[in-house]
Parts: C-alpha cells; sequence; structure tokens
C-alpha cells in the first residue's frame, strides 16, 4: 500500500502526457491505462497490493459513479427525448429490458452454480453501457448527429434506470437463497429506494435553490458556482446513505431534479463536476486493471471466456436489432449501434457491491464475468471504435440524402450527456470542444 498511491498517479501522468497521440487512434487511453494497472497489480510487479474488499476502493468507485450519475441526468433535456421518441427510446425502452433477459438465459444455462435470480443480477450488472469507452465514435462529427447521440444518451441514462432493477434483482435473490426474510427483503428495497428518491429530491431542489436564488442576488463567487452541483451531488449521496437508501438513486434523482428546478442548461455549472469525476474515473480503471481485472485473469473458464464474448455480442446486439424494428435502419446502422454498448464503470462499482452486500453463493462467479467482460470491452471496443467508426461515416456519406437512409437522417434536438467528450480516459482539450459542437 505504500507506493500504491504513487504508482497510480504516474499511470494516469503517462497517459496524459501522450494524450494527443493515442485520442483518436486504435489505442486509446482506456487500454493503456487498464494495462497499466494490470502490470502494476499482484500477479505482475506488485506495486499496487490492495485488497479488492478496502474500503478505500469501495469510496473511490462509488465516488466516481455518483459524479457520473448526478452530471448526466443533470445534462439530460427528457422533454426533447420525449419528442423525438426515437433511438434513446428504443434502446432504453425495448433493447435494454430485452439485453438483461438475454443476458440471464444465457447466464443460466451456462454456469449451473447461479440460481436463477443471480442470473438476472449479473445480467443487470452488464446492463449498462459506457460511451467513454467509444469516443470516437459519438464525437465523430461525420456520424448522423441521431446515432450518435443516441448511443451517448443511452449511456448516460441506462446506469441510473439499472440502479434500482439491481436493488429488485439482488433481494429476490437473497430471498431466493434464503439469506433474508421475503419481508425484510421487501423492506430494504422499498427503504433503498424510497429514501434514494427522497434524498435526490432534496438534493436536487436545495442545489437548484442555491444558484437561483443566491445567483440572483449575485452571492456566488465565480470560483465557487462549479463547486456546487458537485456538493449537491455528494448531498444526495451523504442524505441517502444516512437513511440506509440508495446513494445512486438519489444522485441520479438530484440531477434530473436540479435541471428540472434551473429551468436552463446546467453546461456552465457542470465543468468541475466532469473534471474531478474524469480524475476519479481513470484512478478507478488503474485500480481495476491492479485489483480486479489482473488477479481476475488467472480464474477465468471456458465458460466465462464465453459468457464474455456473448455479452458484448449476441446478447446486445440482436436485443438492439430487436428495438429498432419499424425504423427503416439499415443493416449497417443496427449493427453499429449494436456493437457499440461498452461496458465500463458502472459495471464494475456493481459488481463491488455484489461482492460485498449480497453474500450470495454465485458472487465470485459474477465478478469474475464481470471484470473480464469490461476488460475485454476496453481492448475491443476501444481498438474497433475509430476505424468502425470512419466506415460508417463513409457508408453514410454515400447514403446521405437517399430514400433508403431515411431514418439516419432524420433531425433531432441536439442533447448532452457526460459533457463534451466524457472522461479524462479518452478525452484531450483539444477533442473537447469539437465533441461539444458536434452533440
Amino acid at each position: 500500500m505504500e507506493w500504491a498511491l504513487a504508482v497510480i498517479a504516474v499511470s494516469v501522468l503517462a497517459v496524459a502526457a501522450v494524450s494527443r497521440p493515442l485520442t483518436g487512434s486504435p489505442v486509446t487511453p482506456a487500454m493503456v491505462i487498464v494495462a497499466i494497472g494490470v502490470l502494476a497489480g499482484p500477479k505482475v510487479l506488485d506495486s499496487i497490493d490492495v485488497s479488492p474488499l478496502s474500503s478505500s476502493v469501495r469510496t473511490l468507485a462509488e465516488a466516481t459513479l455518483t459524479l457520473v450519475l448526478f452530471g448526466d441526468a443533470a445534462r439530460i433535456d427528457l422533454r426533447a427525448i420525449r419528442r423525438d421518441r426515437g433511438v434513446p427510446i428504443r434502446l432504453l425502452g425495448i433493447g435494454l429490458p430485452l439485453t438483461i433477459v438475454a443476458g440471464a438465459g444465457v447466464g443460466f444455462a451456462l454456469f449451473g452454480s447461479l440460481s436463477f435470480a443471480e442470473a438476472f443480477v449479473l445480467a443487470i450488472v452488464l446492463a449498462p453501457t459506457d460511451a467513454a469507452l467509444g469516443q470516437s465514435v459519438v464525437s465523430e462529427p461525420r456520424l448522423p448527429l441521431r446515432i450518435r447521440q443516441g448511443l451517448n444518451v443511452e449511456s448516460g441514462l441506462n446506469d441510473g434506470i439499472c440502479v434500482p432493477l439491481l436493488l429488485i434483482a439482488l433481494a429476490w435473490a437473497e430471498a431466493d437463497k434464503h439469506i433474508g426474510s421475503a419481508g425484510h427483503v421487501v423492506r430494504v428495497v422499498v427503504e433503498e429506494i424510497g429514501y434514494g428518491l427522497a434524498g435526490g429530491l432534496a438534493a436536487g431542489a436545495l442545489t437548484a435553490a442555491v444558484v437561483t436564488y443566491a445567483g440572483r442576488r449575485d452571492l456566488i463567487a465565480p470560483p465557487w458556482r462549479p463547486v456546487i452541483p458537485v456538493a449537491g451531488a455528494a448531498l444526495a449521496y451523504g442524505i441517502a446513505s444516512a437513511l440506509d437508501g440508495s446513494g445512486f438513486i438519489a444522485a441520479f434523482v438530484a440531477g434530473l431534479t436540479f435541471t428540472a428546478l434551473l429551468r436552463r442548461d446546467p453546461e456552465d455549472l457542470l465543468g468541475f463536476n466532469e473534471e474531478l469525476g474524469n480524475v476519479l474515473n481513470a484512478i478507478t480503471f488503474v485500480t481495476f486493471g491492479a485489483i480486479l481485472l489482473g488477479p481476475a485473469l488467472g480464474q477465468v473458464t471456458w465458460s466465462i471466456a464465453l459468457y464474455a464474448v456473448l455479452s458484448l455480442t449476441v446478447v446486445r446486439m440482436v436485443p438492439v436489432a430487436i428495438s429498432l424494428i419499424g425504423t427503416s435502419a439499415r443493416a449497417p446502422t443496427i449493427a453499429f449501434l449494436g456493437w457499440f454498448g461498452p461496458r465500463g464503470l458502472a459495471s464494475i462499482v456493481f459488481a463491488v457491491l455484489v461482492v460485498e452486500e449480497s453474500g450470495l453463493p454465485g458472487e465470485n462467479t459474477i465478478a469474475l464475468i464481470t471484470y473480464l467482460t469490461v476488460g475485454l470491452s476496453v481492448f475491443a471496443h476501444g481498438l474497433t471504435a475509430a476505424p468502425l467508426a470512419a466506415r460508417y461515416a463513409a457508408w453514410y456519406a454515400h447514403r446521405s440524402g437517399t430514400p433508403d437512409a431515411a431514418m439516419e437522417d432524420t433531425e433531432v434536438a441536439k442533447l448532452r450527456t457526460r459533457g463534451a467528450s466524457a472522461h479524462a480516459l479518452t478525452r484531450t482539450p483539444e477533442t473537447s470542444v469539437s465533441s461539444r459542437r458536434a452533440q
């Protein structure tokens, strides 16, 4: 533990030092930083030797996801999404549930040790996507706005949607394994969701009130304005946790409430929230490579490897294809949307929570599958993001304006999630400006 912090800091500095040539190349910063983590971990150089159950690991992961959830929710214009009723609605309303069902079915078939309820826990853990791991896709201006924005909005909302689903699935699995009585389990779920909602509403309302009323009276010094959303996210998590509610639900609801009550685009206030999230996200992925992915590689079986591959392909791509029925989307668009569902931060945090809190017999299997799937996603989606985005852009340029490309050409309102270009793992100052304009 003596050198862990120094090694992590050097890792982030090293990636930052070469971030410009890495941006847009087949080798992404995310790939480099995870690889450094694996090398620095206990299985190779043993420079980062922290227990996966360490409270510091959980605190880091939870803080990162809290900031991401608040920022994602705060940037979403739900009214614009409802008006469009296009790609994001289909991916979230049809694709996400079908992905969970498919993931549970495959998990139950491959792993006899998992109950059906545990298989659903696994499927939900791996359902959220992370657009930051395929940033070349969502920031490429040559791609149809509707397509790249659909992927970005899906990524911004599906982790928040999956939190209550995970709580319900965990309660079901625990009751199924007789870890707790049915009444106790139901009460815990109601409290986690209920207090999470209450904490989020209270924190979001207070945060918006501070910006609105103190701002009108010119009481907020400019350097303090970007601090307010970060404090709001922390407040939401703190209220919910103190009441034994879900801090993640609270953070997500707080972001939605903050923007709804503010009644304007909060982008000018969210810069520090994003930058702090960038730093924590980078540290989280170094830690993930060192103490989660590295040790997990030595325990991989053929069934775990097969599930990871299927999770990133069939389990994701078939539901996406079904969700797009009736949209006149052509095969390249369907394949593109289906493939770019990278797994990242939310899945890591969910897996850590399952291991630390559930006590399920299959928790180790769920964790190993998750770590391998996320690790595979970092490299598979990272390597393919730039070349496949260029190939799809060329197809779109050729097809654009023709009758059979109507779905891709449909105009949509411009939305933002995860700020300019998501996380520090995939971001440079130069790309952040172009990405914000592109979105």
